[in-house]
């Protein structure tokens, strides 16, 4: 299948302010692009990408006085296949863990296991395989969170949404994340487009979403609380422990967002984006 995907943001300052964003797919889907996908940015200005250490690109400019309009619209082959589901198989040991996993079990940001340990071990413990502790964290989630954009704070943890009971889909996932670590069940962030593609149309305006991956013997599951069941056409941007590692965009300064509009859409034929 081919997807026609991208955004128009448009921010406004009064100074020169320094940003990083982190708007371009993730270097795993460069292989499946049918058209170029690059930050356009009007006025004109310099722009230079980078890769983190979770294997990001990053881009890195200056808005300058007045404001900068950041677009891309491109075309990607996807498979249209659903989130493929994990295979049932008991939690690797932490002690067998790679090196390289062990940061998926561990505290962040919004991810405090630290608070919600107790509440994970006595609604899950009872599960012997990992898939089925997965399963039954994401429909907790699913469930326990009411959904709403207007519930949307850049300052919400994983227990702030718990105890409050409503969020948004980062909110989802960094409580499902926190409650799969508490179980040792390594799991990062994932951030991207999610057209609705293969299900009812929404009526809502399109955003970017985000879902969990899990480690579950020796590879990365997809899943997702906010919706709690498989979906296609996922095209991932930006992974890491939660959003403070996959933040859209990062100013550093006063810079007011005014304009956020973002597409994602099933197409026939590739054509070049105008």
């Amino acid at each position: 299948m081919l997807i026609r995907a991208g955004y128009e943001i448009h921010f406004e300052t009064a100074s020169a302010t320094p940003m990083m964003a982190m708007l371009s797919i993730h270097p795993s889907r460069q292989k499946d692009l049918q058209t170029p996908q690059q930050i356009e940015t009007s006025p004109i200005i310099p722009i230079y990408n980078y890769e983190d250490s979770f294997g990001n690109i990053c881009t890195r400019l200056t808005v300058p006085p007045g404001g900068v309009t950041l677009s891309a619209d491109f075309v990607i082959e996807d498979s249209g296949l659903e989130d493929a589901r994990a295979p049932d198989a008991p939690s690797t040991p932490v002690a067998e863990l790679p090196d390289d996993i062990l940061i998926y079990l561990l505290g962040s940001r919004y991810c405090e296991t630290d608070r919600l340990m107790g509440v994970a071990w006595a609604e899950f413990a009872q599960f012997e395989s990992a898939r089925d502790r997965v399963d039954a964290i994401v429909a907790f989630v699913h469930n326990h969170i009411k959904f709403g954009y207007e519930h949307a704070r850049s300052d919400k943890t994983a227990w702030n949404a718990y105890q409050e009971k409503q969020g948004v889909c980062r909110d989802f996932a960094h409580l499902a994340i926190t409650l799969c670590r508490c179980m040792n069940i390594p799991a990062r962030y994932c951030t991207g487009y999610l057209g609705d593609i293969g299900i009812p149309p929404v009526d809502a305006p399109m955003d970017f979403s985000a879902w969990i991956d899990v480690y579950i013997a020796g590879d990365w599951y997809t899943y997702d609380a906010r919706h709690n069941r498989p979906r296609i056409g996922r095209i991932l941007m930006a992974r890491g422990r939660d959003a403070t590692d996959t933040a859209l965009t990062t100013a550093f300064g006063p810079a007011q967002l005014t304009s956020f509009l973002v597409h994602t859409d099933e197409v026939e034929s590739v054509k070049t984006p105008q």
